[in-house]
């Protein structure tokens, strides 16, 4: 892929996934709680918005272009995010200084790295297969404008399927939104360059 040239949804999801564990290694390296804290909201942040925009632009793709093949993948994928986003739930609004807190914070990593295990093996090979470069691409540009319009906490009880996800999405954004600015984040310097304008 030359600078220039759009991601395709492979490629964005897998730099999603690698700024991930990036945030999730900086809250175990960070030495205060503040700095834990203000990476712990950053994972979240960053996290809600992911799995979301998964759900809202990835899955009805493969769903479309891969039928019931499609359909029982998805199914799979949305049962792993409904365990990583009751984890993250649970990280939010825990204090670092909690004895619970890197427990919880290495479960949810390993619940998202089978969930990202599936997703690589499985998902995006097959999907790929079935788009041209430039559908994929044009997906990979919905995947991205899609998570400017998302909540951006975990909301585990909510809906996780289209029209109705997408539903609650508009509700719970605003609130999460007004709630960010009301948060602590790492100076936008340490942020990847794509998260900067947006955070």
């Amino acid at each position: 892929m030359s600078p220039t040239e759009p991601q395709t949804i492979s490629e964005a999801i897998s730099e999603d996934h690698k700024s991930l564990d990036l945030y999730a290694d900086k809250i175990r390296s960070s030495t205060t709680i503040e700095d834990k804290t203000k990476r712990r909201n950053q994972l979240t942040w960053a996290l809600a918005r992911h799995a979301i925009s998964e759900e809202l632009t990835m899955y009805p793709a493969m769903e479309k272009h891969l039928g019931e093949e499609g359909l029982q993948l998805t199914n799979t994928d949305r049962e792993q995010h409904q365990a990583v986003k009751e984890d993250l739930y649970n990280l939010q609004s825990l204090s670092p200084s909690s004895d619970s807190f890197l427990p919880l914070l290495d479960r949810l990593m390993t619940d998202l790295h089978e969930h990202i295990k599936h997703e690589s093996q499985e998902d995006m090979p097959r999907l790929e297969e079935k788009l041209s470069r430039e559908e994929s691409q044009a997906l990979a540009t919905s995947f991205e404008r899609t998570k400017m319009i998302t909540p951006t906490r975990s909301h585990p009880s909510a809906p996780n399927r289209p029209y109705f996800e997408n539903f609650a999405a508009m509700l719970a954004a605003p609130i999460d939104r007004f709630r960010d600015l009301l948060t602590a984040y790492p100076d936008s310097e340490e942020l990847p360059e794509k998260h900067r304008s947006v955070l």
